[in-house]
């Protein structure tokens, strides 16, 4: 495919039939699909996850996320008595980013409350600059946390097409989830179980773990025909002493560096530095990474399978080349493999 279609969305697009966008998660999670690829030969491979295992040696570094998936998705009503619904992106000093709607009922100023038995109430402090982007802010509330733990929904996404369950507080959530912060699951992760990480860290595989909260810069579609004028929004991530020492060690004794996720990815390339190595630190990224790029931190990816024309598809296709991924997805249509966050499994090697 040449530079002019590779930077287009439409290149980007396949077909999926509905039924195949999963709804629930396979219980046990390790026993989803997974579509093995060789990036070499392009060659393909249908397994079950659990046979990753096979694929990971003695001294490669299996990179996971360490998110916790805060119930982020709160129902509220206006005083006017209008549902409205605030979905929580990001914790700042001033107050949280969210998406709201209906937007247009939700103008700075605003407010909505949580039913007469809550003092709580959600204030509209700001307009952001995003689509049904604002600042809120909670007023009357000792504990923001446990409020939200307690009020909130897990924030399923808009193609599971039904309410969240109380089953979703553990499914929605990767077995090592350890810090809160994420609107969204890093869902390569969910696949694990503790015993299938026991078992690959008895084979001599380092568990290594990165935090990157999810949020707009993840979960955000890409609009722009040329894909090269999308921007990214910012996502903050951390990386320990510990972790980049793993890494650099990986590295110097010439074993893989495997990334759970496109969020482990896109952390370990913001950080990663071709001189030095990797070193630990937190911040924030927007790195958007798509076909051109050149990776330098990573050398393999366990991934779902994502939505067309989505800034994570693109990161894939970086990876393992775009006609050799749009192959693949064909393939897992035409196999029936399950799509998205309770969706079956990828491992690009």
């Amino acid at each position: 495919m040449n530079d002019k279609n590779i930077y287009n969305l439409d290149s980007y697009h396949y077909d999926l039939p509905s039924h195949l966008i999963a709804q629930f998660p396979i219980v046990p999670r390790d026993q989803s699909r997974l579509l093995l690829m060789d990036r070499q030969s392009g060659k393909l491979a249908d397994r079950i996850f659990t046979d990753i295992i096979e694929y990971l040696e003695a001294g490669d570094s299996l990179v996971l996320n360490e998110t916790r998936v805060i119930p982020a998705r709160l129902l509220a009503v206006k005083e006017s008595g209008a549902n409205v619904e605030i979905l929580l992106l990001r914790r700042r000093t001033d107050g949280w980013e969210a998406l709201v709607k209906p937007a247009r009922r939700l103008k700075a100023g605003s407010k909505a409350g949580f039913g007469t038995e809550s003092q709580v109430e959600l204030e509209i402090v700001q307009e952001l600059d995003f689509a049904g982007g604002r600042l809120v802010a909670f007023r009357n509330c000792h504990d923001e946390q446990a409020f939200i733990e307690q009020m909130g929904h897990m924030p399923l996404p808009p193609y599971i097409n039904r309410n969240d369950e109380a089953g979703d507080r553990e499914q929605y959530q990767t077995v090592y989830a350890r810090e809160n912060g994420s609107a969204a699951a890093p869902t390569a992760g969910l696949h694990f179980t503790r015993e299938l990480l026991e078992r690959i860290h008895a084979k001599g595989v380092n568990l290594t773990t990165i935090l990157l909260h999810v949020g707009m810069g993840t979960f955000r579609p890409v609009k722009s025909q040329d894909i090269r004028e999308h921007s990214m929004h910012y996502e903050f991530f951390r990386v320990s002493e510990d972790t980049a020492m793993m890494l650099n060690k990986t590295r110097q004794e010439g074993r893989k560096i495997i990334a759970v996720g496109t969020t482990v990815v896109r952390t370990l390339e913001t950080i990663y530095n071709v001189q030095g190595g990797f070193a630990s630190g937190e911040g924030e990224t927007n790195k958007f990474i798509y076909p051109g790029y050149k990776f330098k931190a990573i050398d393999g990816l366990v991934s779902n399978f994502h939505l067309p024309g989505s800034s994570l598809l693109m990161l894939v296709a970086a990876l393992a080349g775009i006609d050799a991924t749009m192959a693949a997805y064909r393939h897992a249509v035409e196999e029936q493999y399950r799509f998205f966050s309770y969706g079956d499994a990828m491992f690009i090697r």
